[in-house]
């Protein structure tokens, strides 16, 4: 037999009491206090108590002056996420919030409302909070994607994202304010090639405050953007950081660009640089289709060589280097003319062959539909900066990205401030997050290019694999 359960609420007593043992810091002060002027005194507890404030002031005060860093870093989270749990996201303005938006459930033999309760609120950046919240029964995590833009409203963000913890818990990203306000500088190149970690290499700045970084050694990369997004200033951040391996031959540059714009800089330093699309050429010139072709020449030799030495893998070096194929304009190339016959399987099988054997692909396009780019969903890394329209952020990022809270077509059409700025999910949470890469100027691309010319003065420098 079922077990039976009261049609009665729970008493008010009791309610207040589990919510006594769930907040024990306000449970503190109203015991504490009698309790210790009835043992010492009204006098010595009000002198110790305002010693104490003003000790724990004045701390607080030398070090939110005398040492920034790590008081943004350790303080600053603690406390803004204090301040925000119990005056932002108070017990009222939480329970006005989740009931206007249909985020309650009624249990049918009592009639009580069960509101969903946060657990915890972190506030890693003065921009962004993380709100951990356990749903009531009956809900699921769609149910919150369906609520969000109605929930931004009544929490007064400017965006929300949502992720599942575990069964029944969810974390919900705030953005309060748009969290780039700066451009972010280009990185600095690294001397050695010893500086250079291939499975970090930085890109900007996440909402978190923390680096983006991207796995070369791992990741294909796919940009999409619409222009003045900001697209060719990842792989360019990129390239700083590792231009030492550049230089010293062990990372190979194979440039398709059609544009001839701004990677036509990196011709003088390509392993090899393409720009014509066409198939016909009477005078031999070397094609887009031939340079694709070659590589994946190049990373079959690889793999019968690794065959041969009964290899699984190979680690980054002059006799075995890491080539990179960066295509930009890729819908020019797969999708326009005659040639995305030549080189859509050529392509497919670089994606999908090319971890083991270190050969990578960037690709940068403006519009990301399958038509236009039938290989997309083979990159493994993706970022959509300001895109044209809402359902191209799900053919970036992948379904329900846009509900989970990636926004990308919302971000303002102004290059000058919002250039760079985008969405990558999360792998291992699927959250979107907001990022924005940094930028590099064309005085700065130059240098790159100087500094992995033969005859810099580092040039003779020993490659570490």
């Amino acid at each position: 037999m079922a077990e039976q359960q009261s049609k009665r609420r729970k008493g008010i007593e009791f309610r207040a009491a589990t919510w006594m043992v769930r907040h024990p810091g306000w449970l503190a002060l109203p015991t504490g206090l009698p309790t210790s002027a009835a043992l010492f005194g009204v006098d010595t507890t009000a002198g110790v108590g305002g010693v104490a404030l003003a000790a724990g002031a004045a701390v607080c005060t030398g070090w939110y002056r005398g040492h920034p860093d790590s008081f943004d870093r350790f303080a600053a989270p603690v406390l803004r996420a204090w301040r925000r749990r119990w005056w932002t996201y108070m017990g009222w303005r939480w329970r006005n919030a989740v009931e206007d938006c249909g985020l309650t459930t009624e249990n049918r033999r009592t009639g009580e409302v069960r509101r969903p309760r946060i657990l915890r609120v972190r506030s890693w950046t003065p921009t962004t909070d993380v709100i951990t919240v356990k749903m009531v029964p009956g809900q699921a995590v769609s149910t919150w994607e369906q609520q969000l833009p109605v929930l931004t409203e009544a929490l007064k963000a400017v965006r929300l994202g949502v992720a599942k913890v575990k069964p029944r818990v969810i974390n919900l990203v705030i953005q309060r304010s748009e969290p780039f306000t700066e451009v972010i500088p280009a990185p600095e190149m690294p001397g050695d090639v010893r500086e250079v970690d291939l499975d970090r290499v930085y890109v900007g700045e996440t909402e978190y405050g923390t680096d983006l970084t991207v796995s070369l050694t791992g990741d294909h990369v796919f940009i999409a953007g619409a222009t003045g997004a900001g697209k060719n200033s990842i792989p360019a951040s990129m390239l700083r950081g590792i231009a030492p391996l550049v230089r010293d031959g062990v990372v190979r540059l194979w440039i398709a660009d059609p544009k001839q714009l701004e990677f036509s800089a990196l011709a003088p330093v390509a392993y090899k640089y393409a720009t014509s699309t066409e198939t016909d050429v009477e005078d031999g010139a070397y094609t887009i289709a031939d340079l694709i072709k070659e590589f994946r020449k190049e990373m079959e030799a690889k793999q019968a060589a690794m065959s041969a030495a009964g290899l699984r893998s190979i680690t980054p070096s002059r006799e075995t280097p890491l080539d990179l194929l960066i295509l930009d304009e890729l819908g020019a190339i797969t999708a326009y003319g005659d040639i995305m016959r030549l080189v859509r399987r050529d392509l497919a099988v670089i994606a999908t062959q090319g971890r083991a054997t270190l050969s990578r692909m960037w690709g940068l396009v403006q519009e990301p539909t399958k038509d236009t780019v039938p290989i997309r969903d083979l990159f493994t890394f993706k970022v959509c900066l300001r895109v044209t329209a809402s359902g191209q952020v799900d053919m970036v990022l992948g379904d329900n990205a846009r509900a989970r809270g990636a926004l990308a077509d919302e971000i303002p059409n102004i290059p000058a401030e919002t250039a760079g700025i985008g969405f990558v999910m999360d792998q291992r949470t699927r959250v979107p997050i907001r990022v924005r890469a940094a930028y590099v100027t064309d005085a700065e691309l130059a240098e790159f290019v100087r500094f992995v010319s033969p005859g810099h003065p580092g040039a003779s420098l020993k490659v570490v694999a």
